[in-house]
Order: structure tokens, then C-alpha cells, then sequence
């Protein structure tokens, strides 16, 4: 993650094959994943920003090197939020064999 602007650009253009001035964001991330870039053109020239999380990871769903976002989809991901995923809050769950019934609360 020491490349700054015109290093990230170099990247798109060069190994994501794709036109920095389409107005697309482009997002890299470390190996962590717990930082990232974010570079985009807004008709005047290119900006750059940057969020490192203080816990947690930035997780993006699926292992390929380019993958396209709808927004809401982005949004959830700069948030933390982990895609695809389900979790149960308060659900407690009643088992009953032989007679007995024991009681297992699910986080």
C-alpha cells in the first residue's frame, strides 16, 4: 500500500486493463484487509482516499482479482459488514430427546 496516486493509476490502466476516466472507483486493498485506496476522476483531476479500520477487515465476497459493487453493496463493505452473511441475534433454540428438553441460546 505505498503507492499513491499515479501508482494506482498505473495499476489500473496497466494490469486491470481499464479506463481510469470513466468515472468508476477503483478500490485496492492490503493483504490484511484492514486498509484501503480508493482512486477515482472527477473531471478535474484524480483523488485519493484512504480508510484503515481500527478492528476488524474489510471482507469482499468472492476471491477474484476484479469485482464489480452496486453501491449499497460498497457501502456495507466500507461499514464492516461481511456480505452473504447470517447471524442470528437472540434465538433461542428448544431440543427435545428422550423426555428431556435442554435449551441451547444461538448468538
Amino acid at each position: 500500500m505505498r503507492k499513491s496516486i499515479d501508482g494506482l493509476v498505473g495499476l489500473v490502466k496497466s494490469v486491470l486493463q481499464e479506463d481510469v476516466l470513466s468515472g468508476s472507483l477503483f478500490i485496492f486493498f492490503n493483504r490484511r484487509g484492514t486498509y484501503l485506496k480508493l482512486v477515482a476522476w472527477d473531471r478535474t483531476g484524480f483523488c485519493l482516499f484512504a480508510k484503515r479500520l481500527e478492528h476488524g477487515k474489510f471482507v469482499l465476497p468472492g476471491e477474484s482479482e476484479k469485482l464489480e459493487l452496486s453501491p449499497r453493496a460498497f457501502e456495507l463493505i466500507l461499514d464492516g459488514i461481511v456480505l452473504g452473511a447470517r447471524r442470528v441475534h437472540g434465538v433461542k433454540v428448544h431440543h427435545v430427546t428422550a423426555g428431556r428438553e435442554s435449551r441451547i441460546a444461538q448468538p
